[in-house]
């Protein structure tokens, strides 16, 4: 016995001594601190973001990259200032459970310099300490950059946005003298509009019509926007509204009109949704649900996911409700419920009743995710994207400024718009499981590089930038605009190093 007891002794010792030579074993779960990649806009000081933010790649001593997670706390990450005694610096390192970590961090004051060090085991990982050369700007500094070109440099902006070109392609020229007359005239008593001036760097409003509460998100924006670089005199009209307004043929005589949806049959301009706007400038203040959170967020491993597909929403349209009816025939492969009615309220006793509110982390337990139309275009697609799901999108004529980027079966499965083939398109993905894994981490992979802040602020700034440049009269403070104040900084000023505009004639 116990000769055989030692034989099995020395066997397990040596598998566990040589299991770290095995591929896939265990030398893929230990980060090696030299070989670990990091990079990112959060280690650049001219990058300056509401939350800045970088990644960190654990890779093992092999030079492979880990593709599970080492651990939540594997990476600490501290960021001080060699001048100042204590930084009010919130620092969150998010775990993405793929072996990646996403580091972001929001600045309440400004700095002389930053040097952001990532220690693995009290090990510098990389390149640690990244320093930043300051001054290093907090998100409340108002000290623009004076060329709105080195500004795009330094925040890596694509050269241009598809959807950017083919909304202005139908305004070779813009008149703000005639849009400022017309354009309240058409739309100013039946929507909710505001009217926009930016002048040498200020910005001007006057609103029209009853519900103009959304304007807050276009202010803050601009506000953040010019707090950065200097923006092009401009004039332009928002849509506050959910529904995108010129529906003219491109032969009539067209207004341009921003809206945060366009659709196939309007012609209005889009931006990115004032829902993802907001996400972006109050990333780790006021909202929880970002596209940096979520990440964070992906629910259990792929195969641990339920196989069904999953939906919660309100009754803002009539498939919805048709949605409902199908998980109620078909509940092994949808699970979809509403959690609020307001527009069908009289057919609440056929399609409620209603269920608790999910939380947005929880959608990512299930494997496939439905994504159908609100009023407009459903606004939480770059979330799920986001997520570690795949999404079953529905076919519409909506659509925010990103989609026409997006490919099916390449980032997302394509559903009818009548919902028509739902059954068929889940049965599909439960046959095709591996295939589908591929769509959802394409998908994912789009959020990543084409959805995060950096991109937003760059999308405003070369949508403002290109319909500036088809202007033909000058802008104009128009009566009755009044200036949007920035809001005050008093407890951390900053000092700008810039000679800032206008200061010199």
């Amino acid at each position: 016995v116990f000769f055989f007891l030692y034989i099995y002794i020395y066997i397990l010792r040596t598998i566990m001594a040589n299991l770290h030579e095995l591929p896939g074993a265990q030398a893929d779960s230990v980060p090696s601190a030299a070989k670990t990649l990091v990079w990112g806009p959060g280690l650049e000081a001219n990058i300056v973001l509401p939350a800045r933010f970088f990644y960190i790649q654990a890779v093992d001593s092999s030079g492979r990259n880990l593709t599970a997670s080492p651990g939540e706390k594997t990476f600490e990450v501290k960021i001080v200032s060699p001048v100042e005694e204590f930084t009010r610096i919130w620092i969150q390192v998010l775990d993405r459970q793929d072996g990646s970590f996403l580091v972001r961090y929001r600045m309440y004051a400004t700095y002389t310099d930053l040097y952001i060090h990532i220690l693995l085991k009290n090990k510098h990982v990389a390149n640690s300490p990244f320093i930043l050369n300051g001054p290093v700007y907090h998100e409340g500094c108002d000290c623009p950059q004076s060329s709105g070109s080195v500004w795009e440099t330094h925040m890596h902006c694509p050269q241009s946005f598809p959807q950017i070109d083919r909304d202005l392609a139908l305004y070779a020229s813009v008149d703000p003298e005639r849009n400022a007359q017309e354009i309240p005239q058409r739309f100013g008593q039946r929507q909710s509009l505001c009217h926009y001036t930016v002048k040498s760097n200020k910005v001007y409003v006057k609103t029209f019509g009853e519900h103009v509460g959304f304007r807050i998100f276009m202010d803050s924006i601009l506000l953040s926007l010019t707090r950065k670089v200097q923006l092009p005199d401009m004039e332009f009209f928002v849509n506050l509204g959910d529904w995108p307004l010129e529906k003219r043929k491109p032969t009539e005589k067209i207004h341009p009109i921003f809206s945060w949806c366009g659709s196939n049959n309007t012609r209005d301009i889009v931006m990115p949704t004032y829902d993802l706007t907001e996400s972006v400038l109050e990333t780790m203040g006021r909202v929880s649900l970002d596209m940096m959170s979520v990440q964070a967020n992906t629910g259990p491993p792929w195969p641990e996911k339920n196989a069904t597909a999953f939906w919660r929403g309100r009754d803002s349209r009539q498939e919805r409700l048709e949605l409902v009816k199908l998980s109620r025939a078909h509940p092994n492969m949808i699970d979809a419920a509403f959690t609020n009615f307001f527009f069908f309220k009289h057919d609440e006793s056929l399609y409620g009743p209603l269920v608790k509110h999910v939380s947005f982390f929880d959608f990512f337990k299930y494997k496939y995710q439905i994504n159908i139309d609100g009023t407009v275009a459903a606004y939480r697609l770059p979330y799920l994207l986001a997520g570690d799901s795949v999404v079953l999108k529905q076919d519409s004529s909506y659509y925010e400024h990103f989609y026409n980027e997006l490919r099916p079966w390449e980032h997302y499965i394509p559903i009818r718009a009548d919902l028509g083939d739902l059954l068929e398109k889940i049965q599909w993905a439960r046959d095709h499981d591996e295939e589908v894994k591929k769509i959802a981490l394409t998908g994912q992979q789009f959020a990543r590089n084409h959805l995060m802040g950096d991109r937003v602020f760059c999308y405003y700034y070369k949508l403002f930038q290109e319909y500036a440049k088809r202007q033909v009269t000058e802008p104009n403070i128009r009566e009755g605009m009044e200036l949007v104040e920035q809001p005050s900084d008093d407890l951390f000023p900053c000092s700008c190093h810039r000679t800032r505009v206008g200061d010199t004639k």
